[in-house]
């Protein structure tokens, strides 16, 4: 880990050292580790979130009922249970468009621009272009382009509140760690999306884009709305379940219905009202 091994270490490391990457190396590198930023799966269409609504057991046993009774000509019911699955299905949406913003705020941290030293030239250059290897200069004021070592400090202090939780500054420090220690404890690493409040420092970039820590959020946040939680797989197999047995039910009430002797339309509107129940 970069944060156990002293400031020379990881120059060698990352093969890079105080006077900065030369440019060609930094094209080199940039088409190995790709952009500096944060990459976004494309999106699920709108219309496709509110269709997947109607995928389930029950809203499909609703659906059919509704219709039947549309065809038999019992409108006022079906325009009632087709208005309650249709708020059910926006507000679906709703909720998986809420869901879809959070990676919008994490793209908010990101930094447009950075101060770094490439040929032995300060140079200001988008953040999107920055490489591991890169050497980065961070003034108060500025937020933090992306994860690195720092290699020289004077009184650095970051606010790191959206990785640890903590809302106080932390001082910073080139000081290696010989133990394993949590985020909130590698007081010489900065990470991508932290503001620094006081001081100034100099770091080498070790991560960029979805390597990063903030990266790593923002993949669990992609992939978190492909799985399911315990609750819901049971809530999903019981509703299969439920919807199954409903369907039964109200074949065999309407058979029964027939055997005694009812009318065949009532016997069948009977076990349509029912299955809605």
């Amino acid at each position: 880990m970069f944060y156990q091994k002293n400031s020379v270490e990881v120059l060698n490391d990352l093969d890079s050292n105080l006077t900065g990457l030369t440019q060609e190396e930094s094209k080199l590198r940039l088409e190995k580790y790709g952009c500096n930023a944060l990459q976004e799966k494309s999106k699920t269409p709108t219309w496709r979130l509110f269709l997947e609504n109607f995928k389930d057991p029950l809203v499909i046993i609703l659906l059919i009922a509704a219709m039947t009774q549309v065809f038999l000509g019992d409108t006022v019911e079906s325009i009632i249970i087709f208005t309650v699955l249709v708020i059910n299905a926006v507000l679906g949406v709703v909720q998986t468009k809420k869901a879809e913003s959070s990676l919008d705020s994490l793209k908010k941290l990101s930094v447009p621009e950075a101060k770094v030293i490439r040929n032995n030239q300060k140079l200001t250059i988008s953040s999107q272009e920055l490489v591991p290897g890169d050497i980065v200069i961070l003034e108060a004021g500025d937020y933090v382009p992306a994860d690195g070592r720092i290699i020289e400090s004077q009184t650095l202090k970051v606010i790191e509140g959206m990785l640890t939780g903590e809302s106080e500054p932390v001082l910073k420090n080139t000081d290696a760690i010989n133990e394993e220690c949590a985020l909130g404890d590698q007081k010489n690493m900065v990470f991508s999306g932290s503001m620094v409040v006081y001081g100034r420092a100099t770091f080498v970039v070790t991560s960029t884009g979805m390597n990063t820590e903030v990266g790593k959020i923002a993949d669990l946040l992609e992939t978190a709305g492909n799985k399911q939680t315990p609750l819901q797989e049971k809530l999903d197999d019981f509703g299969k379940k439920l919807g199954i047995a409903i369907v039964f039910l109200a074949g065999f009430i309407f058979a029964l219905e027939v055997f005694r002797g009812g009318d065949l339309m009532n016997s069948f509107m009977f076990a349509i009202a029912i299955a809605v129940a």
